[in-house]
């Protein structure tokens, strides 16, 4: 696939990122992760992004990376697109886009790097030597660490064919209209705030119409019935699912630092396609909350 079909693949519907499998040990289990995108697939997703944010991709070492890539190409090929998760330190995000390619990803969501901030020069330097070391589609991630401004989206795009996509996960509203004026329909855009659904009207009215879903890791029905109403301004549908669902459950992921991946996979837990539980330093829910998620999920209904 070339940069511009990914480019097409972006704005073509929802995205999801799965989560990543790990056994009781911790350990990458292979077989359930395979099964969990074989669950996913049918629901309609337009891509998913393998070993993304709730996939985990903090807490994956070098050595387990290129095969959980590999697992969800072989998986998914001829049926979705698979986009990987790829960032940390320059020549690490290197090789995991390197990785990615040689398996077969479609291209790469180039998250932050780690701890350290940068000004201007040094974001646009760590960008460019990844897009230049793959020949694949580049999205970059927007975050607070890594905030990328117009001008300098502009010159990496120029010099760079294959940065086709932006991804926004801060939410300062002035600061994503800056980059659409600037940058119009030189790249796709995708929402991603955590739980994106709360914002998905807002970003749509920006120019941001496809945002990735992390609920649609268990209440994939749901996730693309929302999105649905996003895309056709439905907003009865939008606003009583934000109310029924998505802000009682935003209280609860609000409660602990961490949770917004914990409770994904306490919500495919309870759905029957449990992941396992997370790495350290994150932390799993606590049973009172688990609990609270189930009764929020069986008000939705058969998915």
């Amino acid at each position: 696939m070339n940069p511009q079909e990914l480019k097409t693949i972006m704005g073509s519907g929802l995205l999801s990122f799965p989560l990543t499998d790990f056994d009781s040990n911790g350990d990458f289990d292979r077989r359930g992760y395979s099964e969990r995108l074989e669950w996913l697939m049918p629901y309609g997703a337009s891509a998913l992004f393998a070993a993304g944010g709730t996939g985990e991709f903090f807490s994956l070492t070098g050595d387990e990376y290129p095969g959980i890539i590999q697992t969800a190409v072989d998986t998914c090929r001829g049926k979705v697109p698979i986009i990987a998760g790829a960032g940390g330190p320059t020549r690490f995000a290197i090789q995991c886009a390197q990785a990615a390619e040689k398996a077969g990803a479609h291209g790469i969501l180039l998250m932050p790097h780690y701890l350290t901030e940068a000004g201007q020069e040094g974001l646009a330097a760590h960008v460019e030597e990844v897009c230049k070391s793959v020949k694949f589609g580049v999205i970059v991630y927007n975050r607070a660490n890594s905030r990328f401004k117009p001008e300098t989206l502009a010159r990496l795009a120029q010099r760079n064919p294959n940065l086709v996509g932006f991804k926004d996960g801060v939410g300062d509203i002035e600061a994503m209209v800056s980059v659409y004026q600037r940058m119009g329909d030189r790249f796709a855009y995708l929402g991603g705030l955590p739980t994106a659904e709360v914002y998905a009207a807002a970003y749509k009215a920006l120019g941001t119409p496809v945002y990735s879903s992390a609920v649609f890791n268990f209440i994939p029905k749901t996730a693309m019935d929302f999105y649905h109403a996003v895309v056709a301004d439905d907003l009865p549908t939008q606003h009583r699912l934000l109310k029924d669902f998505f802000m009682p459950y935003l209280e609860l992921r609000n409660r602990m630092q961490g949770y917004a991946v914990s409770i994904v996979k306490a919500g495919a837990k309870i759905v029957g396609h449990g992941a396992g539980p997370v790495r350290a330093p994150l932390t799993d829910l606590k049973p009172g909350e688990v609990e609270a998620l189930k009764a929020l999920i069986d008000k939705l209904g058969p998915q």
